[in-house]
Parts: structure tokens; C-alpha cells; sequence
């Protein structure tokens, strides 16, 4: 049977029903008035065999037109109990004038009529109590004005281990929940056919477009699609996303917690949601915990991050580095509006300064330094070569210095999977700065932890942004190659598993690298296509895909290890250490020098093959000015 086919079936019954309530009703209140009396008058049975079948009729005429058919019992609420009284209203209003003029109401016990409405009030109200104290244990509601009858109607995805608990907060307010679960779409389908706190299981993901499809017949529009739990993990987000666009359906995120049910957008973090970890953080706040902190390039994505996870954490002073005025501004707001306790403090310079890094350090003796500074756009980074080897070596390197200067004892360096096997200037100097933190590391006490991942989501210059600004201008969404994969992480996982692996490095003059568990590859062409189905638009058909080639300095796939660097659990889930073989080359500390200087004077070229011998993985394709 079709979903279109279940639907009318469905509110057949409630019709017939209906109908045969009112039809019952009638020929009660007809012999009830007759038997009050002296009897039935002569032929009397032949007005009133007319007269009942008059008012079931009038009654499906009625009920059909004002859409009463459509209601879903175990849902009624108050607005449903309106339609009814309504209906009974319009099928008397009719029923009257067509009695009067058939026979003037002669031989009809008029009183019948309001008899026969109490009666069928009664009966059509006793049905849907019935069914709402088997749902809901709750027969009264329907007499109330609550907001779980006005609230949005919504299918949701869940598992049927995880779904008592999150229908049990959505009824826990006793004003109603904020949404009206109408099904169960339990994604791997176990629990089909049974029903979970009054809401019915209506299958498993392969059954969602018809659950969608029969609802939108049998309640007149297209339900939300409510992701809980398990169901939002990004081995299901793909499979539920194309169904709901496909069905012009609303995909949203509950969170059933607080008062009934909050209904939130799908956010491209959605998307690649994994299994949430469960981390450890009292290492974390012993190691911030009343210390001195210093974040460069904290006005960025991943630094505004992990200035404000340090914040959580109670640090004795914060203080963010940033070469943009803007980005720092913007930073510092919301330290200060989220922590108006913690002592912030917002420094604007530049890390490829070693006079301005240098006296901010020795003003504000940090005990910990975050190095998040960094430019990391790839296709820029191959135009500004000099700019990249400034920054994300020179700068890199004037930070640690001045840290060892300082007396600082721990450095943290934020570093990337474009590093392994670099195609582009980007993830060569990133790489060539792993190389020099290490070689710093090992000639002071200072000790330093390199950690390395991949894309973070919505950070400036990523896909994300750009696919959500081509996406609301209509598209085109462009590709570089529909095989192209990334690696992706949020921002929050990201950064919460850099701190922790700080807190395993502890010894000085040694630098450790860590790698994060990024999870699969993604491949950005079904990202593109998630983030176009989230508005409820079709790949292809209603926003184009264009395929551009792949960028200067691009590649296909990212790495996050090298085949001669080994990898070892640390005991900290989502981290693992990396053992490098790497031996720099006897004049390793000449040749950086006479690279910052070839960068300082702009000599691109040059600069591009030194490069090139300091990391031998580099292998440049452009060698011209």
C-alpha cells in the first residue's frame, strides 16, 4: 500500500467514524425523545429513518468539508477540539433547513436535535480521549490550550534506545513541548512497527520518504525532519539529507533538553559529526589553571578557539596576539562578554616582528605560548611566497626564541596535515617550522608540542563559507575536482585535543609531534552536495555543480603521516604521538637564515629553492618569479 493509499485510509476511518457517531446519535436522541413521551407518533419510524440518515449524511458533508477527517487522534489538542464543535455546529446549521423542508419538521421531536448533538459531542470527544490516554496518558488534553497542539509537527530520527528518553523531555512541560513528534524514523529500522511512548515507528532510513510523503496527505503539508542523537553522526546525515530535499522537507537538529524540545538548524558541522569523544580535562586545567597564557594569532578561527577554552579553564591572565585589528576586536568582545572575569588582555602586532613578540613576552612573562599564527590560504600562499616564508617560519621561529628568552615553559605549535608531502609553499613552511620548533626545542628547557590536523570547518578561507555564499547567490557551487578529499574536524574537537596533548609533553628541551584522529576523508563533492540539500534544494537541478580544476598548489588527497614516521597511541583518545626519523642537514641553521633573508628581500626564486633543500619533500612545480 502506498503512503497516499495508507493516508486516505487513515482518515477514511476517522470519517466513517465520525459519521457513524453522528448517525448513532441521532437515532438515540430520536428514541429517547419518543420514549420520554407518549410514544412515537403514527409513521413516525419513517421520519425518523429519514431524519438519522439526513444527519449522517450532513455530518460526513461537514466534517469532510472543515477537514475534521484529518485529525490524528493520539495528537488532539484544543485547536481539535474547536474543528469539532465547529463541525457539529455546521452539520446542525444544515441538517435544520433541510428537515424543515422536506416536512416542516412534522412528526420530528425538535429537542432531538440538541439530544443528538450532546450525544455525538460525547462520543466524538470519548474516541480521541481514548486514544490520547494510550499516547500520551494525557485524555485531557484535548480540553486545553496548549503549545504542544500549536507546536511545528515533526518526524524524527533517532534510535529506539534513544527515543523514550528524548520524548520523555519533550512532555515533561506541562505548557506542552515547542515540537509535535507525529513518527519515529529509527535509522537502522529494528523497532519497525512498534510504538515508542505513543509515537509509531514508521521503519528505518530506507522508509523515510514514505513515512514524509504520508504524512504530508495525512496532516495537509510536509513535516519537519527532526535529527537526534545518534541519527546526526555523519554516517546517517548523507542518507537523511537526501530524502528530506527530496521530499522539500525541513531538516533540523533537536535538542531535547530544557523546557520541551529547542528545533535548530542543520549546520555544516553537522554534516561530519562523529561520535562525540569523551575527554579527560582535569590534565587540561591543572596545566591552565591559575598560569599565564599567551595565544598568537589569536583572532583567528582556531586561536579565538583556544583562547577561549583556556578561558574555561581559569588562567591566572590571557593574553591573544593578532596581526588583524579586526579579527582581534572581534575576539576580544567576546572573551570579555563570555569571561568578564578572567584578566584578557589584547595585543596587536606581528609575529615576524622578534622586537615586539620579544618585549610582549618579557611584559607579560607567559608560562604557556599557543602559536596559532599562520597563513594558511594555499592557492595565496603560492602568489606570496616571501609573505608565507615570513610568517609561517620566521614567525614561528622569533616566537620560540622569545619564549626561551622568556623562561617559558611550555610552547604549543599548531600545525597542519598539508605538512606531509607538501605540493604547495603553504605546507612546506609548515613542515620546515615543525623542523626549526624542534631544533629550538632541543637546544633550551623549553618544552614543545606540535600537533598536526586537517580542515577545520567554517574557518576562513575553507569550502565551508564559500559553498554557503555560492549556495545563497543561487550558484554555481564550484569544485576543484569531484575526487578532491579533505580532511575535516569543528574547530571545538579541534582545539580541545590540542590542549590536551600539551599536557602529555612535560619535558624540557624535547619537542614531541602529535597527530589528530581526523576520521575518513571527506570528499568535498558530497560535502557540496549535503550543504545544498540543507536548504532543501536538489544538486544539479535546482543549484549547479561546476567543476573548476584543481588550484595552484592543490592536491588531490591529504596525508597526516609520512611512510617513514610511526605513530603511537598516547593514552588520550583522538591524539597519537609521531616518531620522525627526520636528520636536518649539518648547515640546517645557515640555510633558514639565508632563507629569511631571501624572503625579506623578496627574492621569490631563490627563496622557493632553498626551500625546496630544506624540506626534500617539497618538490616545486613552478620554479619562475
Amino acid at each position: 500500500m502506498s503512503p497516499r493509499d495508507e493516508a486516505r485510509r487513515a482518515m477514511a476511518i476517522t470519517l466513517g467514524f465520525d459519521t457513524l457517531a453522528a448517525i448513532l446519535s441521532m437515532a438515540i436522541a430520536i428514541s429517547a425523545r419518543w420514549l420520554a413521551t407518549d410514544g412515537a407518533p403514527p409513521n413516525a419510524w419513517q421520519s425518523g429513518l429519514v431524519a438519522t440518515a439526513t444527519f449522517g449524511f450532513v455530518a460526513l458533508t461537514a466534517f469532510y468539508m472543515m477537514r475534521v477527517h484529518r485529525q490524528v487522534w493520539r495528537h488532539a489538542g484544543w485547536p481539535d477540539a474547536v474543528k469539532i464543535v465547529q463541525g457539529v455546529a455546521v452539520a446542525t446549521l444544515i441538517f435544520v433547513p433541510i428537515m424543515f423542508l422536506w416536512n416542516r419538521l412534522i412528526g420530528f421531536p425538535r429537542s432531538a436535535i440538541i439530544l443528538a448533538d450532546a450525544i455525538w459531542l460525547s462520543l466524538l470527544f470519548l474516541g480521541r480521549m481514548v486514544a490520547l490516554a494510550r499516547s500520551t496518558n494525557r485524555p485531557f488534553q484535548i480540553f486545553f490550550s496548549n503549545a504542544r497542539a500549536d507546536a511545528p509537527i515533526a518526524l524524527l530520527i533517532a534510535k529506539a534506545t534513544e527515543a523514550p528518553a528524548i520524548l520523555r523531555r519533550l512532555n515533561e512541560n506541562d505548557d506542552g513541548a515547542k515540537v509535535r513528534i507525529l513518527g519515529l524514523i529509527e535509522p537502522d529500522g529494528a523497532e519497525f512497527g512498534r510504538a515508542i511512548r505513543g509515537v509509531p515507528v514508521m521503519g528505518g532510513l530506507d522508509d523515510l520518504g514514505k513515512a514524509l510523503d504520508l504524512l504530508s496527505v495525512r496532516y495537509g503539508k510536509t513535516p519537519l525532519v527532526a535529527v537526534a542523537g545518534v541519527a546526526r553522526e555523519r554516517v546517517y546525515m548523507t542518507r537523511i539529507l537526501e530524502e528530506a530535499a527530496n521530499q522539500k522537507a525541513e531538516i533540523m537538529t533537536l535538542e531535547a533538553g530544557g523546557e520541551g524540545g529547542a528545533m535548530l538548524p542543520v549546520r555544516p558541522s553537522d554534516l561530519l559529526k562523529r561520535r562525540e569523544r569523551i575527554l579527560d580535562s582535569r590534565p587540561v586545567a591543572e596545566l591552565i589553571e591559575g598560569s599565564s597564557i599567551l595565544v598568537t594569532g589569536g583572532g583567528g578561527t582556531i586561536g579565538s578557539e583556544l583562547a577561549r577554552q583556556c578561558a574555561r579553564m581559569n588562567p591566572a591572565s590571557l593574553t591573544i596576539f593578532d596581526a588583524s585589528e579586526y579579527n582581534l576586536y572581534e575576539a576580544d568582545l567576546a572573551l570579555r562578554n563570555e569571561f568578564p572575569n578572567i584578566d584578557i588582555h589584547t595585543e596587536l602586532g606581528d609575529v615576524r616582528d622578534d622586537v615586539r613578540i620579544g618585549r610582549l613576552m618579557k611584559t607579560i612573562q607567559p608560562e604557556i605560548v599557543i602559536h596559532a599564527a599562520a597563513l594558511k590560504h594555499v592557492p595565496l600562499m603560492e602568489r606570496n611566497v616571501c609573505e608565507a616564508i615570513l610568517t609561517n617560519v620566521g614567525g614561528a621561529i622569533r616566537t620560540a626564541r622569545a619564549a626561551v628568552d622568556n623562561q617559558v615553559q611550555k610552547m604549543v605549535f599548531v600545525s597542519t596535515d598539508k605538512a606531509v608531502n607538501p605540493d604547495n609553499v603553504m605546507g612546506a613552511t609548515k613542515r620546515l617550522a615543525e623542523i626549526a620548533m624542534t631544533r629550538q626545542a632541543e637546544a633550551s628547557n623549553l618544552a614543545v608540542s606540535m600537533v598536526r590536523f586537517g580542515n577545520v570547518l567554517g574557518s576562513s578561507g575553507s569550502v565551508v563559507p564559500l559553498f554557503e555564499r555560492q549556495i545563497a547567490a543561487g550558484g554555481p557551487v564550484t569544485l576543484t575536482h569531484p575526487d578532491v578529499t579533505r580532511y575535516f574536524m569543528t574547530v571545538e574537537e579541534a582545539s580541545a585535543l590540542v590542549l590536551q596533548s600539551a599536557t602529555h609533553n612535560g619535558s624540557p628541551g624535547t619537542a614531541s609531534l602529535y597527530v589528530l584522529d581526523m576520521g575518513e576523508p571527506v570528499k568535498i563533492k558530497a560535502l557540496a552536495e549535503a550543504m545544498i540539500r540543507l536548504k532543501g534544494l536538489v544538486p544539479g537541478r535546482d543549484i549547479e555543480i561546476r567543476t573548476t580544476g584543481l588550484r595552484q598548489g592543490e592536491k588531490m588527497h591529504e596525508m597526516l603521516t609520512y611512510n617513514h614516521e610511526e605513530v603511537h597511541s598516547i593514552g588520550i583518545e583522538g591524539i597519537y604521538k609521531v616518531g620522525s626519523r627526520h636528520i636536518p642537514a649539518n648547515d640546517f641553521d645557515e640555510q633558514l637564515e639565508q632563507l629569511l633573508q631571501l624572503a625579506r628581500e623578496r627574492r621569490r626564486k631563490e627563496a622557493i629553492e632553498v626551500l625546496s633543500h630544506l624540506v626534500p619533500e617539497y618538490k616545486p612545480k613552478r620554479m619562475s618569479v
